[in-house]
């Protein structure tokens, strides 16, 4: 088999959203003829523990571990801070926002750390693996970014080797929807870009998630950009939760930052319950991730915490077996400058179940195009309550009948075939 080489920073036992897409890839590529070898952090901060991903690593892949130095541990005690570092400025407590603290490690870290915390990592691991990739005949280098660090590591291997090298965007870099509340300095933005233009113009390919984000950095890159979306994996749906036929259950899994809390969707529940009777009686939330404190803080202003069950974590297999007891899956996304490219994770896993989706988010956006191609539901625009109430109230009478979606249209999503879209570029 030819061999392959992902630098990522997210791997099992890891959790979250950040590791899904390369553990998926390394599950099917050895199908295809790639031993994958997989370079990653022995002590690194991540926002969850999901030990039940190991079982999605196959035995051809080779995974190497080496600590990297990691400055989130200062961080948690400058602030005050414990447990794991959310991601994406997700805030679980109202106050920590307004700390001197808080705001002083923001503007460290996007002032001093560039292009993110990990850049520590960089030069150790550029000597370790010169010599790990010619002594082992790697062909191909892929880095997977956010952090970008990891692009930095295989931008220098390409430099001092000659090895191929793919870049791949999981999300952007200066326009991710954060990068505005980084504080950055003009000097500290201006390298930003700079490095990120260096990564895009040297990558020999580069790859991301949507159309919306590869036409962005087409823009900065001067050439194409693949598309290789996320999906979802058959094996991950071999058990299903019941469903609750005297309700009608609306379920959200992952994280809510207060990007994606949207008034309309708390307000729009509200005055369901308060218009109908029936809706009432049967009506029943659940969201199963971590929540921002505003969403805790709607919950409680819209009367609707008694209709609702949180719950903050659990491992990604009994997280997705949730959906199928759902009447409706809600897919809130980032009302933010960049909103047009915004294609979360779970709306592929949410295709796989074939449950009605209700979208709050950009009305052209990619997540809107892939809902109409696949009719798997409605993106709503992020001030369009009314039509929100129609749709909600539509799924909810058809809910009794019991309708089911072809899912064949959709299986484009699945991990599989896009690892062998992968595996061309390869």
């Amino acid at each position: 088999m030819k061999k392959v080489l992902i630098i990522t920073y997210y791997w099992p036992p890891s959790g979250g959203a950040g590791v899904q897409r390369w553990l998926k890839f390394v599950k099917y590529l050895p199908q295809l003829g790639y031993e994958p070898h997989v370079y990653t952090p022995s002590n690194p901060e991540a926002p969850a523990q999901d030990a039940s991903l190991q079982k999605d690593v196959p035995k051809e892949a080779i995974i190497i571990k080496r600590p990297i130095l990691e400055p989130y541990s200062f961080y948690k005690k400058f602030t005050g801070k414990k447990g794991n570092v959310n991601a994406g400025f997700l805030s679980e407590d109202k106050d920590s926002r307004q700390k001197f603290t808080e705001k002083l490690s923001i503007w460290i870290r996007g002032n001093l750390f560039i292009p993110d915390a990990r850049v520590f990592w960089v030069r150790p691991s550029v000597k370790f693996l010169k010599s790990y990739i010619q002594e082992n005949n790697i062909d191909i280098v892929v880095s997977s970014g956010p952090p970008h660090s990891m692009h930095l590591i295989a931008m220098q291997l390409q430099q001092q080797l000659g090895i191929k090298w793919i870049a791949d965007f999981r999300d952007p870099w200066t326009n991710i929807d954060f990068y505005k509340d980084l504080m950055l300095s003009k000097w500290a933005d201006k390298k930003h870009h700079r490095l990120e233009k260096e990564v895009l113009q040297k990558a020999d390919e580069v790859i991301t998630i949507g159309k919306t984000i590869a036409q962005e950095l087409e823009e900065i890159r001067g050439k194409k950009v693949a598309v290789i979306t996320n999906g979802f994996d058959n094996d991950d749906f071999t058990t299903a939760a019941q469903k609750d036929d005297n309700s009608f259950s609306i379920i959200h899994i992952g994280s809510i930052n207060s990007d994606r809390n949207h008034k309309i969707f708390w307000s729009g529940i509200r005055e369901l319950v308060d218009e109908n009777e029936d809706f009432a009686k049967k009506l029943k939330l659940k969201f199963i991730g971590k929540l921002d404190y505003s969403v805790i803080e709607d919950l409680e202003s819209f009367q609707l915490k008694d209709r609702t069950e949180i719950i903050s974590y659990i491992p990604h297999n009994e997280a997705v077996n949730n959906l199928s007891a759902a009447d409706l899956l809600y897919l809130p996304l980032n009302n933010t400058p960049n909103a047009k490219g915004i294609l979360s994770g779970k709306f592929f896993e949410y295709l796989a179940v074939g449950k009605p989706i209700l979208g709050i988010g950009h009305p052209n956006g990619d997540a809107a195009e892939i809902m109409k191609e696949t009719l798997a539901g409605a993106i709503i625009n992020f001030e369009e309550e009314v039509k929100l109430k129609e749709f909600i109230l539509e799924q909810f009478h058809q809910a009794q009948n019991n309708t089911n979606a072809d899912l064949q249209s959709r299986m484009k999503y699945s991990r599989k075939s896009l690892t062998e879209d992968l595996v061309r570029l390869f």
